[in-house]
This record gives C-alpha cells, structure tokens and sequence, in this order.
C-alpha cells in the first residue's frame, strides 16, 4: 500500500515547522497544504507527531558480499528502517572488493532483492584499476571512494602518480576517507614498543592522530583545488581540519564538501574508558574540544552532512586487543534518534537536523527527487515521536552483530513510522517487509 493521506502531521521541512497534511499517490507525494480533501486512499492521523524527509546516510558498510557474519544488505537495510533512514550509499571494502563494473552491479542485485530501503553505492579505486574506475557511469553510482588511509585489502591508494590522475580524470564526486597511513604506522610501531599488544583503546586518538587527518584532508584538497575535482570529506574528526572548509558560498556552489559522523558529535576521549572498543573508530573519535568544534562547524556549514559511517563487527571481534580489534561499529539505527536528542538538548534546531541528514545530501550527491517533502518526489517520510522515550535494548537492536555503542541508553524520541516510496517499512516497533526499496537515481550528465 503506497498511497496514503498523512493528516495534522508537524511538517519539518526546508527550513520550516507547520502543521500540515500530505497526500502520496502511488509512492509520490501529489500535495501539502491544510485541510486537503479526502479520497479513497487510506487515512494516517498524524496529529502529535513530526513528519521529516527520510534520512539519506552517505557511508555505511553493509558487509555484504564476504564479511556476511557482521551484517549484509537484508539486514541493516532492516536496521535503517526502524531507524528512520530511507537511502543509504555504501562503501567498497567488501570481500571482493567493488573494484570492476563487475562487482558493483552484483551489489546492486543483491540490494534489489534485499533491502527494504533505497541503496546506491560506491565505486572503489586502488592504486590499479583506473581504467575501470573511469568506466563508471556517474549517474548511476553514488561515487567513487578513495582510501587515503585505513583500509583492507587492496583498497589504499598510495600511490601520488595514481591520486594525481584520479582527481584529475574522474567526472563525478570523489569521497575520500583521510587518515595519512605513513602517520599513522610510524604511531603504531612507537605504541608497540610501549606497550606490546595491550595497548589502552584510549591511546587509539594518539595512534590514528590529528596530525595523520590533518595531513591527509590537506592533500585532497590541494588535489582537489589543482584539478577543480568535485570532492567530498568524509567523517572529519578534528578540529584543525575544519579551517579547511568554506561556509561563504551556497552548498550548490561548492566544490569540495564535508561530512561529520553522529559518533564524533556524541562521543569524546573520556567515554573509553566505559565504552573501550565500541567506540573505536576510523578515524579516532577524539577530545572533547574536538567534538564541540565540530558541532560550531556544523551549525556554521563548514560541515555539510551528518551520516553514521555504520560499520558493523561482532562482539567477539570487539573484545580482542588493540591491534586485532577492527575499528567500526553499528550506528544506522540510532543515528536520527541521537540527533533529535542533540536538538532537544538545544545544540541544534529541529530545522538543521533534516537540513543536515536529508537535504544536504540529497542536494549535495544530486540524488533524483528525494531528501525534501515537495510534490512530485518520491514519498521518503519518517514520523516520530518527540515526546515518546526509546530505550535501547538486546530486544531491540536490529543489527546482525546484536549491539549498540547506545545499548541501555534512553532518547527521547521514537521513530514511529517509516515511509519508504510510499510504503510504511516500520511502523509502531514492527518491521512491514515490502519490495518498495528503489535504486537511486543521481541527477548528473
């Protein structure tokens, strides 16, 4: 069922909140405005309850295909849902890597019979396969992901003759993940000698330093300013790093974009030692004045969007010592909760928060008519409850791996229902499995 008429709902949306209803047909939103007649479509009383776009996650890592037993499309697509996020793009470290056309279009078939939410995803470049990443067609991927640092397999791009033509020669957006590796080797040996293998996952914001983003970021951006390259920053850490930004131009009219992740908005140094590995990321979540940086930069559009970097690994992963425990966790789920947290909290306005997650990144990837509530665009709609507490439980959890970095804490908020193409995927704590996931469309030549 894909045609619905949303009435009384609180409409959050470009840079407003009013009551108003909304009408989908056949998966699109038709009309908004009061009082709209009735017609034969079923009838959602949203009276008391916020409507927002769904949110649309630029980085996520759905495990799928080859690392099956942290998660795969199915089920963090399920996870995403009951979240409130309606699109997700996703990375290529996957075992096989998305190296070729090849690979990148087995990811799409698996989403297409799994996912209960939209997909896109990324195509990988290594230091060997340009001809194939210049083969991509740039309005059928989200983009092309570039390791600067900190991957597995075959994915680190190191070589400086191979980045210089990457920026070059790619014709869409390229994301990089920047941590400069040589940094952060020369880290772990000194942090070895210290301490052999037990070292204290609070030293991990020493070892994956700033010093290693800081010299990373500048490069793509010197890269990215030599050859005018479409780029975008993801999950910056730091706060030296944020001087690289503008925030005097409109996002249409930027060049080289950034994003920061809900866990280095939420979390600091001090929570490691309650959290230890479950807040081990890559990069490193970091100081507490790193953190509220981050939020000033945020709220001044240095930083475009907010995303999760879901990365899912199983609790036995997560208990070995500091050099075998992966760095990732699982956060899709809980992502939009925590932000509507921060909100009440006063750090930032209901407004920016679906600025930030839904139509930054709809505008900033080009994404074919989603990440705004207009007539014409595909019904991607989250409700929820501002006034109803989420407690996060083992019952709960909708991740393979079966945790949350969140586990015992309470929002104040409760994603009701999700909208999906029109179609509820999630509403009232249950999952309504359905085929109404699409693949994403990118408005680009």
């Amino acid at each position: 069922m894909n045609s619905w008429l949303i009435r009384n709902a609180t409409l959050v949306n470009e840079g407003t909140i009013q009551v108003a209803d909304v009408r989908i047909e056949n998966g699109i939103i038709t009309q908004t405005g009061n009082a709209l007649p009735a017609g034969k479509e079923p009838v959602y009383d949203a009276t008391g309850l916020h409507l927002l776009p769904g949110v649309i996650d630029d980085q996520v890592h759905f495990r799928e295909p080859g690392l099956t037993h942290k998660g795969n499309i199915y089920s963090e697509s399920r996870a995403a849902a009951a979240g409130g996020v309606t699109s997700f793009m996703e990375m290529p470290n996957t075992h096989p890597p998305t190296l070729n056309q090849e690979r990148l279009e087995e990811k799409y078939g698996i989403a297409a019979r799994t996912s209960l939410v939209n997909y896109a995803f990324f195509m990988g470049a290594s230091n060997d396969n340009l001809d194939e990443v210049l083969r991509t067609p740039a309005n059928r991927v989200a983009g092309i992901k570039i390791f600067m640092g900190s991957s597995t397999g075959n994915m680190l791009v190191d070589n400086a003759e191979v980045l210089d033509k990457l920026f070059a020669r790619v014709n869409c957006l390229i994301a990089v993940h920047c941590e400069d590796e040589a940094t952060v080797r020369a880290n772990m040996a000194q942090w070895k000698e210290t301490y052999g293998e037990q070292v204290p996952m609070d030293q991990h914001p020493l070892i994956r330093s700033r010093e290693a983003c800081y010299r990373s970021s500048s490069l793509a951006i010197s890269l990215a300013q030599k050859h005018n390259t479409r780029l975008h920053i993801l999950h910056i850490s730091t706060a030296e790093e944020l001087a690289l930004f503008r925030n005097d131009i409109p996002l249409t009219e930027k060049r080289i974009t950034a994003e920061v992740c809900v866990h280095h908005l939420w979390f600091a140094r001090e929570d490691y030692a309650h959290l230890g590995s479950h807040i081990k990321w890559n990069p490193a979540v970091k100081e507490t004045g790193d953190r509220e940086a981050l939020w000033q930069a945020l709220l001044d559009d240095r930083l475009d969007v907010v995303a999760t970097d879901h990365a899912p690994h199983t609790a036995a992963e997560k208990t070995l010592p500091y050099f075998q425990c992966p760095s990732g966790g699982p956060l899709i789920q809980h992502s939009l909760q925590a932000m509507l947290q921060a909100s009440r909290e006063g750090k930032i306005p209901l407004t920016r928060v679906v600025e930030k997650m839904c139509h930054a990144p709809a505008t900033l990837f080009q994404v074919y008519k989603r990440g705004y509530i207009r007539p014409g665009y595909y019904a991607d709609l989250v409700l929820a409850d501002l006034n109803k507490p989420y407690t996060v439980s083992p019952d709960n959890v909708l991740y393979r791996c079966g945790w949350s970095p969140f586990m015992g804490h309470t929002f104040p908020a409760t994603i009701q229902t999700t909208f999906v193409n029109g179609t509820p995927v999630w509403h009232h704590g249950q999952l309504q499995e359905s085929q109404a996931a699409m693949r994403l469309a990118f408005d680009r030549p």
